[in-house]
């Protein structure tokens, strides 16, 4: 029975599964952009969200918007919702919203990377290799931001 009470009090974490929520691939200028030269500004814009579906388990969803443009005219536009489903069981309440916040994320990136890279090599655009993302560092980065808006806030009432 002791056993039993441990492997309750022991945190859990599995990926269930891991899918593609929703995707797109826009190329506004084809077939023009392809006879111009090819100077691309990348622009990668990313959030995440997440939901509880039942007791302990979360999905996460990671979406990433990458606009790229050549000479100032958008080349292409690629948006993907990676998402993943995950049982979270004992943490403590700042331990999960780090978890789901930062290291889902981390888990989703690679999936979502690699299905950029491949719709835009189908769009015939040579692959663009999305550095990794520190999504510790943002995590925390957007912790402070909500807790200076919250501090502001409160100087603003009194």
């Amino acid at each position: 029975m002791a056993d039993n009470q441990n492997n309750q009090a022991q945190p859990q974490f599995a990926l269930q599964r891991i899918y593609v929520k929703d995707l797109s691939f826009e190329s506004p200028k084809a077939p023009d952009v392809f006879t111009k030269e090819w100077k691309p500004q990348v622009n990668l814009d990313l959030n995440t969200q997440n939901k509880q579906l039942e007791d302990n388990v979360y999905e996460v969803v990671l979406t990433l918007t990458v606009t790229v443009t050549s000479d100032e005219e958008t080349a292409f536009v690629v948006e993907i919702q990676q998402a993943g489903v995950f049982l979270i069981r004992g943490l403590e309440d700042e331990s999960l919203h780090q978890t789901l916040g930062a290291f889902c994320p981390n888990i989703l990136f690679p999936y979502a990377r690699e299905a950029v890279d491949n719709l835009v090599l189908r769009g015939s655009f040579p692959p663009i290799m999305l550095a990794p993302v520190n999504f510790d560092a943002l995590y925390m980065q957007a912790l402070e931001q909500r807790k200076a808006e919250a501090q502001q806030s409160t100087e603003t009432i009194q």
